[in-house]
């Protein structure tokens, strides 16, 4: 699914963030920036050891990425020039910010690559796998809070490349209330 929002072209498909071609991709990261599970050990894997070098460099100076702020390292291995780390927050049942903290990641994430004059870039479905943020929630977040922002910050283009076609149809019906 596609549309243009502003001047970017806003793209929702299915597939591996790992191979996506695109400047940057986000890494739904942990807070220590070391790699893990899910997106963030597939990134890491991918990447290589230029990633995970960077990510500890990281650590040395600011001790990791606080949830919902965002660092960039090299794309070592990937196709994508740069990887954007952010830290999605963990579901407590909602009272905690956590909607607020989801979109603080996508909104930084965006910043920092503006600010590294980023013009493509690929998100992944932060928060929803082991850190158990309601998936039709987290997309209506994740769609508003990037479409807020292109309108008035341009890029090529940005994708949400999403794991499983389950998860590309919360985001394609997200993407159509929105």
């Amino acid at each position: 699914m596609e549309t243009v929002v502003g001047k970017t072209k806003l793209c929702l498909i299915q597939g591996d963030i790992t191979l996506q071609d695109t400047e940057a991709i986000v890494n739904a990261a942990n807070t220590r920036l070391l790699g893990g599970g899910g997106v963030d050990g597939a990134i890491h894997r991918a990447g290589g050891p230029k990633v995970l070098e960077e990510c500890k460099k990281i650590r040395a100076k600011q001790d990791g990425c606080p949830t919902g702020e965002a660092v960039i390292t090299t794309g070592g291995n990937l196709k994508a020039r740069y990887v954007i780390h952010t830290v999605g927050p963990v579901w407590t049942g909602g009272n905690k910010g956590e909607d607020s903290l989801l979109r603080n990641a996508y909104y930084n994430s965006l910043k920092i690559a503006r600010e590294s004059g980023i013009t493509s870039l690929a998100f992944p479905s932060i928060s929803t796998g082991v850190y158990g943020f309601p998936i039709d929630r987290a997309a209506a977040i994740a769609i508003s809070t990037v479409k807020q922002f292109i309108q008035g910050h341009h890029f090529k283009e940005v994708r949400f490349v999403l794991f499983s076609p389950e998860d590309l149809k919360v985001y394609e019906e997200a993407l159509t209330q929105s």
